[in-house]
């Protein structure tokens, strides 16, 4: 008897965004998870994590009913109620705070536990309707956002599958066997069609530095020194092409006089890479048409990012790369997609005078931090969907303690009983995305796609759309979009904005958005008004965050620089089984990864006196936290690596790796500084 092999989408906050083929072994059971064979970009392959997806959704842990607290935030007491009990609490509970301290005092918080547009942004609807506080979400991608527009001024990029057609692919502070296993596919049809070079460039040699030609290891928050150092030798030595420079770019003549003392030597001396190996890589890439950026977000969280992001789209503009095929750079294809999410989001009712509370910034905002509550009402009310701010959030340890505060009403959605979980007041079991309908646009790629639901939802869990639509009804929250399934919601979306319907979309399994080459590839002219790529961007026109960023490419020390009193920089890199804290709860994920180790050079042990697998402390005037020693020499000296993001409670102490990072905003318009970090380090005894 033939399987029964539904299509689906990997939800998870990955830009792969995955079309799946899922084994579907009766109307609650699913086997084995594939990748679409026939999808050109997904290509048959997905990650381990993705693949044994039926260890998440049937795990025995899954949350199954509405709970109410019954003991002390924290304390694991709990108490099933109905569903109709928590709405109605909930409903009540959110209207006695406003008509306390107003509307603004009901923050509805989420990120990207799904990716899904209806049950993702579903929530700002709400919002929306019924001014609460907004939210400018920076856990991910404000930084990274910011230094590429800064520059191209159009978040896009030549297609990713071009990847196999070029000579050179550089892969720019990302992790892709980590993080994106379908660049690799990409990227191995490459080598083995036309010979490529893989150069990889990152803080430590990753699982993908291990498979590249070449590898240049930086130091944290150092990459735009590197670039500049490129940039430098592109001029120097011909590999500029000036016809190009002319027509597509601002001011090449003022850059080029700006780079003249940015030589290799004096990049070496701020980024590590030795002298010798940054002027070979320039000549590799001047030398190289068809030469692929791949940039990720990694080396955009830093006080400095955006400017780094900047720097380093510079260099196709130099050697007019982005005309090529198979060349230029790529960060996200967002611009692409063109979406009309009135529906959704509930943008015709958007109040530009309702406050914005910064999401990485969640812990001075629940303690009451005058300047992070823009001096208006505390939050005293919390919907939280899609995120685990307990564990992600930087300053991990005010955020438990703004969770844990007396006349805080917390409500958090969730198919896990994460650590925010536990700090509720009540919990309510989430659908995952198997179990409901949604739409998925990818930045990796340019597919449009539809997953439907295709197992019942698990015991009594409910998904996020319907849950934002019941509150409505009980808060007197009135729109159209409330009043919608999620299926007529995606399909009326897809024609507001352009597309084909959902059925269609559905029957084909999904939808290439991509523009043409001249588009992809900038030759139409960059996203400014004036067509031209930035080399002295606007940054003040950005955001507020601006001062110290730099007039033109050059190393921004902006960073939370090494100290006498703290002489290691920190990365906190994703690990390969997990993504953020999901996957932390399935026994594969948590036993390959072991626990939680911090990443030392060896010759940085051997001053220390430290050994292999010796419990370590690491700290700063935030917090100190304990994990295990394992000597690594794939770092430069004074680096350090913790793959995570592990529970707080996977730590020796209960403190995680996030207590140690900053919420100060990244410029110019915010954004959490993960991997900008300074530290010391002693045996933990």
């Amino acid at each position: 008897m033939p399987l029964d092999i539904v299509h689906s989408v990997c939800p998870h906050d990955c830009p792969s965004t995955c079309a799946l083929e899922v084994e579907r072994l009766d109307a609650h059971t699913i086997g084995r998870v594939r990748g679409a064979q026939d999808n050109s970009y997904t290509a048959g392959v997905v990650c381990a994590k993705t693949a044994r997806y039926a260890e998440r959704v049937h795990h025995p842990d899954r949350l199954a009913k509405p709970l109410r607290r019954t003991g002390e935030k924290g304390s694991g007491s709990w108490r099933e109620i109905s569903w109709e009990d928590a709405l109605n609490e909930i409903a009540d509970a959110f209207l006695k705070a406003a008509q306390r301290h107003g509307s603004e005092t009901v923050w509805p918080f989420y990120y990207a536990g799904t990716m899904g547009l209806v049950q993702r942004d579903g929530i700002n609807r709400l919002r929306h309707v019924m001014r609460y506080s907004g939210q400018h979400s920076t856990y991910c991608n404000a930084l990274s956002d910011a230094g590429w527009l800064a520059g191209t001024g159009r978040k896009g990029g030549p297609d990713s599958r071009e990847m196999a057609e070029s000579d050179l692919i550089v892969i720019w502070g990302g992790n892709p066997v980590h993080t994106q296993v379908n660049v690799m596919t990409h990227v191995t049809r490459a080598r083995k069609e036309r010979g490529a070079k893989l150069a990889v460039i990152d803080t430590y040699r990753t699982a993908t530095a291990e498979q590249a030609d070449i590898f240049l290891c930086v130091n944290p928050g150092t990459d735009a020194a590197l670039a500049c150092g490129i940039m430098q030798v592109l001029f120097a030595e011909g590999f500029a092409d000036r016809d190009y420079l002319a027509r597509y770019t601002d001011v090449p003549a003022e850059l080029e006089a700006h780079l003249a003392s940015r030589t290799p030597e004096w990049a070496a001396a701020i980024c590590g890479v030795p002298a010798e190996d940054i002027r070979a890589f320039a000549r590799l890439y001047g030398a190289t048409p068809r030469s692929y950026i791949r940039a990720g977000y990694g080396f955009t969280r830093s006080r400095n990012g955006a400017a780094q992001m900047h720097a380093v789209t510079c260099l196709p503009a130099i050697t007019g790369a982005w005309q090529h095929k198979g060349g230029g750079a790529l960060y996200g294809q967002s611009a692409i997609y063109r979406w009309d999410k009135s529906l959704i989001e509930g943008l015709d009712r958007v109040d530009p005078s309702v406050r914005m509370l910064d999401q990485s910034q969640i812990g001075r905002v629940l303690t009451g931090n005058a300047e992070a509550l823009r001096n208006g009402p505390p939050v005293t009310a919390l919907l939280i969907q899609n995120t685990n701010p307990a564990t992600v959030a930087p300053e991990s340890l005010l955020v438990n303690k703004g969770l844990r505060r007396a006349g805080l009403f917390t409500v958090v959605h969730e198919q896990f009983m994460t650590e925010t979980a536990q700090l509720a007041d009540i919990v309510l079991p989430a659908t995952t995305f198997l179990e409901h309908d949604d739409l998925y646009q990818a930045s990796a790629h340019s597919y449009i796609q539809i997953g439907r639901k295709a197992i019942e939802p698990y015991a009594e869990a409910r998904e996020n759309h319907w849950v934002i639509c019941e509150l409505a009804k009980r808060l007197g929250a009135e729109h159209p979009g409330f009043n919608m399934s999620a299926w007529e919601m995606l399909d009326t979306t897809l024609l507001a904005s352009g597309w084909p319907d959902a059925e269609t979309v559905w029957q084909k399994h999904w939808h290439d958005a991509i523009g043409d080459f001249e588009t992809m590839h900038f030759r139409n002219g960059f996203g400014h008004p004036d067509g031209k790529f930035r080399f002295r961007p606007d940054w003040a026109a950005m955001g507020t965050h601006n001062a110290g960023l730099p007039p033109l490419p050059d190393h921004c020390g902006l960073i939370d620089s090494a100290t006498a009193d703290r002489p290691f920089r920190l990365v906190t890199a994703p690990a390969r089984n997990f993504l953020n804290t999901s996957f932390t709860e399935t026994p594969t994920s948590t036993k390959r990864e072991g626990r939680p180790t911090l990443m030392i050079h060896s010759g940085d042990m051997a001053d220390l006196g430290l050994s292999d697998g010796q419990l370590v402390r690491i700290g700063n005037d935030r917090a100190s936290v304990a994990l295990h020693a394992k000597p690594f020499d794939g770092v430069n000296r004074g680096t350090l690596i913790c793959e995570s993001v592990w529970p707080n409670h996977a730590f020796v102490e209960g403190v995680g790796i996030n207590a140690l990072v900053s919420a100060d905003p990244g410029g110019p318009n915010g954004g959490a500084v993960f991997h900008d970090t300074s530290v010391w380090l002693r045996d933990a005894e």
